[in-house]
């Protein structure tokens, strides 16, 4: 990839107003123009700049880094900020994404669902928090529709001064770029954000396929017609489009953005497993390629230099699933609307303050993941549930309560004492299950290998298991997306293929 000219003197003050330079004509300034379609690319903004964080703070050595360090455009992010917060412990990192696909061929338009124009806005703010021992990372989102209050400013689009006043957070960014979307995020949050990343999302397929791809898991078919997404239940390694189609879906069930974050969260922990996994932080060339395909639609602050780079990349070799953390602020309920923008969320005050609060304390937000919990398996429902019901369609006297003490200890309803099947002689053990509990039936067959599924309407919520003789024990499973409490976060060994 050729280094991109430097702008000129009249371009280079241009974007010193508008908060640094941009690249292929973009207008940091330019307002949103088709807001239906945001909705399915804050995964897309976030997962590439997550992209960014790691291959970029994983560096190797100077002389790698510096050079690549010429090839990112630069933005005085911090220029003429005052009373911001008091520093915390750790560093933070505000990453936002952009809506730039200039790269993206026809063909890949196609194929992907990535039709439409780039509106050259934001919809994707996270905050990055490197812990100060370098022994962590906690990935926090902040949801684009958030309420906010802008300090005043002068809009970058058309020049007229604004006072303080209310917005959607992602409006900050289109009315003054990245100091207001900074300022914003610092007096919401009370954090003191050390350097800012600016990602444009046409790298993204890229970074995954130069890592070989991203390995995802989904205990149920995931489809979705406007993005093209078309997964069986399993195992699959996606290349970058495919990777691309995963976190923009968000027509895949009735969970919509819910069900859609909780993807995106999988999806960052899978790919920080792969940049681990894949050696690439170990190949000078390899991870040079990577952070090419990465950092070149990558705006940085001024200060977030080689030297910084390598600080944090030989602090944070120790970077992994485990280590890693992701959350959302929580939101709560009556949100304000705010005049041209429609309905806005409002911010669980007390629980986001909570999350803020320790993350200024440099305090993990969830406990390490047990063992035996790594090492279950994702089910679409919980053990707990589930209403099962134990036939043994064997000769084997005993085998039934076998089974019906280890479902039970498993966490499965088991309803009553088990009983011996009609059908006698049963080789392949059998889920028998009404089709309205489809899902049900999927999580209890994870649980005994090698079963089989039939359906009998009109059964009710109870499901049967009839024991055959190829029983072989009971596998440990847990729910792929459990409750969590507003502001705790899901770690990633929790959630990556295999449990960790």
């Amino acid at each position: 990839m050729p280094t991109p000219p430097r702008p000129t003197a009249r371009r280079a003050e241009e974007d010193s107003a508008r908060g640094g330079p941009t690249r292929r004509g973009r207008r940091p300034g330019t307002p949103a123009r088709r807001e239906g379609r945001r909705g399915r690319r804050w995964a897309t903004r976030a997962c590439t700049a997550l992209s960014a964080a790691v291959l970029a703070c994983a560096g190797i050595g100077h002389a790698v880094l510096s050079t690549v360090d010429d090839e990112i455009a630069r933005v005085d992010a911090f220029k003429d900020m005052k009373n911001r917060p008091e520093a915390g412990h750790g560093t933070n990192i505000l990453l936002v994404g952009t809506d730039g696909r200039d790269n993206v061929s026809a063909e890949e338009r196609r194929e992907y669902r990535l039709g439409g124009a780039p509106c050259h806005c934001t919809d994707t703010i996270m905050v990055v928090h490197l812990s100060a021992a370098r022994d962590r990372a906690t990935v926090v989102s902040l949801p684009r529709d958030s309420y906010a209050v802008a300090p005043a400013h002068t809009d970058l689009t058309t020049g007229e001064r604004h006072g303080e006043h209310g917005l959607k957070l992602n409006a900050a960014y289109a009315e003054g770029g990245p100091r207001l979307t900074l300022r914003t995020v610092e007096k919401m949050t009370r954090l003191k954000i050390d350097h800012y990343l600016e990602v444009d999302f046409t790298s993204f397929m890229k970074t995954v396929d130069v890592l070989g791809g991203v390995r995802v898991c989904t205990s149920v078919p995931l489809k979705d017609s406007h993005s093209g997404l078309d997964l069986p239940a399993g195992e699959h390694l996606l290349n970058g489009g495919q990777a691309l189609q995963y976190v923009r879906a968000r027509h895949v069930d009735g969970a919509a953005d819910l069900g859609r974050m909780r993807r995106q969260q999988h999806f960052l922990a899978a790919l920080v497993d792969r940049v681990v996994s894949s050696g690439i932080l170990l190949h000078p060339v390899r991870f040079r390629e990577a952070t090419r395909n990465v950092l070149g639609s990558v705006r940085a602050d001024v200060g977030l230099g080689a030297d910084e780079l390598v600080a944090l990349g030989r602090a944070m070799r120790s970077l992994s699933p485990a280590s890693s953390e992701f959350t959302t602020v929580p939101v709560g309920r009556g949100g304000k609307t705010v005049k041209g923008a429609g309905a806005t969320l409002s911010w669980d005050r007390e629980a986001a303050e909570r999350l803020f609060a320790a993350l200024r304390e440099d305090r993990p937000l969830s406990d390490p993941t047990p063992r035996e919990k790594r090492a279950a398996r994702p089910v679409p429902v919980a053990p707990g549930a589930i209403r099962v019901r134990v036939e043994n369609g064997t000769d084997t006297e005993g085998l039934g309560e076998q089974v019906h003490d280890a479902l039970a200890a498993a966490g499965f309803r088991t309803t009553g004492a088990p009983v011996n099947a009609p059908e006698r002689g049963v080789e392949r053990t059998v889920v028998v299950h009404d089709p309205r509990w489809d899902r049900s039936a999927a999580s209890l067959a994870a649980a005994l290998p090698g079963s089989a599924l039939r359906e009998v309407a009109g059964q009710g919520a109870t499901l049967r298991v009839v024991v055959g003789a190829d029983f072989a024990g009971v596998r440990a499973v847990r729910p792929a997306d459990p409750p969590r409490e507003p502001g705790t976060a899901v770690r990633g060994d929790a959630v990556v293929c295999g449990g960790g």
